[in-house]
């Protein structure tokens, strides 16, 4: 109980003094610091859920979900400046990250695809939200398209950054390009017992590793890094990222209460609802499309963009062009 104390109030002090930063670049969103101020907890499934939230409860609800390794600092513009635009904003944070907890201690620490999609909605229907705009990337993104894709009543739009995100675990065997394969390094030392306990010995250092190469244009200072590697000390982390990418790459089974979802999943579902998908240009895990690729994988309009010398984590790097397009999908 102690350490979610910590964890519950380091969050907390995070965004306090992420968003009342005096440097010119968020000089404009001072009148907002009340908004993150304070972590809620919700129980939502088989998890605590811990989340931020502004704007006004009629108003349309965006929620945005957050990657690997990152957390709900990735909207730390973006979520203030669309409750200036009239949204209701819900920024949770990801199973095994932040304040977000098992209920009980006998629940499988699963990082499966099921598993997060299916986190969204409990989470939904925790806060009796009806629907809403999905928006995320990496992580957050793939929860977002699980969500889209099996819950489309659910989903007013979808924002996703590197598109059609649902894992065909199915041919997961096939290997990409070697520069690809290059950059999925983590995902292949987390296979081996070695790299689960490298996680859990360097998971800040891995991380640090992480966002450079993942946005070789981003330069962040330590500060911010620092602030959102403090939601990587959750209990649950190493356990999570791990299973996540086992699973993904053949190398664990995913757990018996999401085997529907995963029947599901399987298929390659198509994604019915409005969709504006991004890529950044210089993202250094996925590469840059122009979408004609994934494009039979959206049967609702769908538009999708570059953003220029943006790399992996789009919303904290381009806040602007994420922003614009929650407002965009929300048009469609």
């Amino acid at each position: 109980m102690q350490r979610r104390t910590l964890l519950f109030g380091t969050a907390t002090a995070v965004l306090i003094g992420t968003i009342t930063e005096p440097r010119a670049e968020r000089a404009n969103l001072k009148e907002e610091a009340g908004l993150f101020t304070t972590v809620k907890q919700i129980n939502a499934g088989v998890l605590s859920v811990g989340y931020f939230e502004a704007g006004l409860k009629g108003a349309p609800v965006v929620v945005l979900l957050h990657g690997f390794p990152y957390d709900v600092l990735s909207f730390v513009e973006v979520g203030p400046s669309l409750v200036k635009k009239g949204y209701r904003v819900i920024v949770p944070y990801l199973r095994g990250h932040g304040t977000t907890n098992f209920l009980d201690p006998k629940t499988p620490r699963s990082g499966q695809q099921a598993a997060i999609g299916r986190d969204l909605i409990e989470l939904l229907d925790a806060l009796e939200i009806e629907n809403a705009i999905f928006a995320g990337y990496d992580w957050g993104g793939r929860a977002a398209c699980v969500g889209a894709a099996l819950w489309p009543e659910r989903c007013n739009g979808l924002v996703s950054v590197n598109s059609y995100l649902i894992q065909d675990i199915a041919k997961s065997n096939q290997p990409a390009p070697a520069h690809v394969e290059r950059g999925f390094w983590y995902q292949f030392y987390f296979q081996t017992e070695r790299g689960r306990k490298g996680l859990a010995r360097n998971r800040t250092e891995i991380a640090r590793i992480m966002w450079h190469e993942n946005s070789p244009t981003w330069r962040f200072d330590n500060e911010t890094f620092e602030r959102s590697a403090r939601s990587f000390e959750n209990p649950d982390y190493v356990d999570v990222v791990v299973h996540s990418y086992r699973h993904r790459l053949g190398g664990a089974k995913g757990y018996p209460d999401y085997i529907e979802i995963e029947e599901k999943l399987a298929i390659q579902p198509v994604i019915q609802v409005p969709s504006v998908t991004l890529d950044g240009a210089a993202d250094g895990v996925v590469s840059a499309t122009d979408g004609t690729a994934t494009a039979a994988k959206f049967g609702g309009k769908r538009v999708h963009r570059v953003i220029p010398g943006v790399g992996h984590n789009l919303p904290q790097e381009a806040p602007a062009a994420f922003i614009d397009a929650v407002i965009e999908v929300a048009s469609l």
